[in-house]
Parts: C-alpha cells; sequence; structure tokens
C-alpha cells in the first residue's frame, strides 16, 4: 500500500478489539474501508483478528495493552500511535462487569471496575486528543442503560457508566472548539463474551440480547456522520425490552 493510499483512507482505532462488540466493529471497519489501530489484552486474539483484517487491504496495527493497568496504557498507546496511522475515530469499547451487592464488593474488584470502564477511557482519551486536534475527529464512547437505570446486584457497574455518560458530556464542551465530537452509543444487553466472565452471574436470555454485528453497524453509522453534525447520544435497546 503506498503511503498517499494510506493517507486517503480513515483510522479507526478501537480498544476490547479482539472479541465480541471490538472485533465486530473491527470488521466493519475494515469492510467501509477504514485503517484500523486495535487494542486489547491478548496480542495472540489481535493477531489472528488482523490477520483475518488485513484481507480488506487496509493497514492494521495492533498493541496488546492492559487497560486495568493504568501505567500500562499511556506507553502502550504512544508506541501504537508512532506507528504512522493517525485516528480519525476513537471507539472506547473495553469494558467489564461485576455483580453482587455493593455492601459486599472487595474494594480491589470495585477500583478494578472503575480503571476498566471509566479511568481507562479517560487515559485513552488523553492520549489520543493531541492527534485528534490536528484535523478534528471523534470519540464514540460505547456505555450501558443502565446509566440511566438502578439494578439490584448491578451497582459497581451502574455507576461507572452513569460517571462515563457525564464524562462524555464534559469532554465534548471543551473538546468542540478543537473540532472534536463525542458520541456516546448507550446499548442494551449484547450477546458478548461478557456474560462468561466469571464476575458476572445472569441468568438473562441471551437469545434475545442485540447482536454484536448490529452494534457494530451502529457504530460505524455514527462515525460516517458528516462533520457538520453529530449524535451526541444513540440508545439501542433488545426488542425485547430491558434485558
Amino acid at each position: 500500500m503506498t503511503a498517499s493510499s494510506t493517507r486517503s483512507s480513515p483510522t479507526a482505532l478501537i480498544t476490547g478489539a479482539s472479541r465480541g462488540i471490538g472485533a465486530a466493529a473491527a470488521r466493519a471497519f475494515a469492510q467501509a474501508g477504514y485503517h484500523l489501530l486495535l487494542v486489547a489484552r491478548s496480542q495472540a486474539d489481535l493477531d489472528t483478528l488482523a490477520t483475518e483484517l488485513r484481507g480488506h487491504g487496509q493497514r492494521v496495527e495492533t498493541a496488546a495493552v492492559d487497560l486495568s493497568d493504568p501505567g500500562a496504557i499511556a506507553p502502550g498507546l504512544k508506541e501504537l500511535l508512532n506507528r504512522g496511522l493517525s485516528p480519525n475515530v476513537v471507539i472506547n469499547n473495553a469494558g467489564a462487569a461485576y455483580t453482587g451487592n455493593l455492601a459486599e464488593m472487595p474494594l480491589d474488584r470495585w477500583q478494578w471496575l472503575l480503571q476498566l470502564n471509566l479511568t481507562s477511557v479517560f487515559q485513552v482519551c488523553q492520549s489520543v486528543l493531541p492527534a485528534l486536534r490536528q484535523e478534528g475527529g471523534q470519540i464514540i464512547n460505547v456505555s450501558s442503560h443502565a446509566a440511566r437505570n438502578a439494578f439490584p446486584e448491578w451497582g459497581a457497574y451502574c455507576t461507572t457508566k452513569a460517571a462515563l455518560a457525564s464524562f462524555s458530556r464534559c469532554l465534548a464542551e471543551e473538546e468542540r472548539q478543537h473540532g472534536i465530537r463525542i458520541s456516546t452509543l448507550t446499548l442494551g444487553a449484547v450477546n458478548t463474551p461478557l456474560w462468561d466472565s466469571e464476575t458476572v452471574h445472569s441468568s438473562f436470555d441471551r437469545r434475545a440480547m442485540l447482536a454484536p454485528e448490529r452494534v457494530a453497524e451502529a457504530l460505524l453509522s455514527l462515525a460516517q456522520q458528516p462533520a457538520s453534525q453529530v449524535a451526541e447520544d444513540i440508545t439501542l435497546m433488545p426488542a425485547a425490552g430491558v434485558l
């Protein structure tokens, strides 16, 4: 691929890219002609996905960064961004969940969840804003309807998503002057590996949940909005209702 073709195609940076919503988004953006900067914990999983996606003819760069480690994020993203691709779109998708009563939740699990669902987003945004400010761009934060609702045993998750929604609104006000748009995609339950996590215990019917591919389509639609407008918050829910 020539340098001119690299410059002519937009670039999307996606966190949590190795599976679930992130992997589906990577496939959708690659098919739409985007170069990709993919971040996840597992380099092996990223390598497998990158091999698949390079078949679309776009550049795919990966970085194994543990977003639960605050000290790993800035250096990991700096190295990734130094490879010659500058993102036009940044999708903060990585996250986790924890089910259990707040009164018994261990402090280290509370801090772990806050780091993954909120603080890592703050750190990723700080890392990419200098590049985005050069030509304008968009940040899309993936959130949950738990930001607006209270569910027993999901209190910590609800708290992180409510804080993320506020963070997104505040960042939008600060970065508008730099031509940066901030969007939030608010989701109901999505059928992803999150439900297989050892920290999540749920009896929801996964067949009724949103498919990651439909979420990826929504992310691509948000990213392709004209620069003259911004969809600040889109909510996508299963037709079956709240899950």
